[in-house]
């Protein structure tokens, strides 16, 4: 059984150690590992992670399984990149689900989770970038009912990577 739930700040420590794991594994192997680890050591600090998890603004959206994290999902309102006009959006910043996970239905329930959570905040688009060599990601988007709307630039480390702008209304 999957449990959807909100992450709080005392989550910190497992959030941010998931995060890590998931970001390596998705995109340490094609990446410079300076680049991943400077990334990492950013995004994934345990006191990073619980400032997003205690700010008014953020929502940290956890998929549980037998106890463990399986997938999470980080909300935040707000525009989107300039030249794309979207109808009271929000953004989906990361949504990783574990690789022992994978295609056992908890991608598909976080991502209805986060639709939840955005229309309740008031949102009537998702939006949220991936990178353009993410091809399972991708594909996944997609069959949730994203479109890609054009590119934007996005820096791990030291290296200029170009993400792919998806969007989503939520009718």
């Amino acid at each position: 059984m999957i449990e959807l739930r909100r992450a709080v700040p005392a989550d910190a420590a497992a959030v941010a150690a998931f995060g890590e794991a998931a970001f390596r594994a998705a995109f340490g192997a094609a990446n410079e590992p300076a680049d991943v680890e400077a990334h990492a050591a950013r995004v994934y600090a345990v006191e990073a992670v619980r400032a997003e998890l205690g700010a008014s603004d953020l929502v940290c959206l956890l998929a549980v399984v037998d106890g463990g994290i399986a997938g999470s999902a980080l909300l935040a309102p707000g525009s989107a990149p300039a030249g794309v006009e979207l109808d009271a959006p929000a953004e989906i910043r990361r949504f990783y689900v574990g690789a022992p996970h994978h295609g056992r239905g908890v991608a598909q329930a976080l991502m209805a989770g986060a639709a939840d959570a955005a229309r309740a905040a008031g949102a009537r688009t998702l939006w949220l970038t991936t990178w353009e060599r993410a091809a399972q990601a991708r594909r996944f988007y997609a069959k949730s009912g994203f479109r890609d709307v054009g590119s934007v630039e996005f820096i791990l480390g030291h290296s200029v990577q170009t993400d792919r702008l998806l969007v989503r209304p939520l009718a």
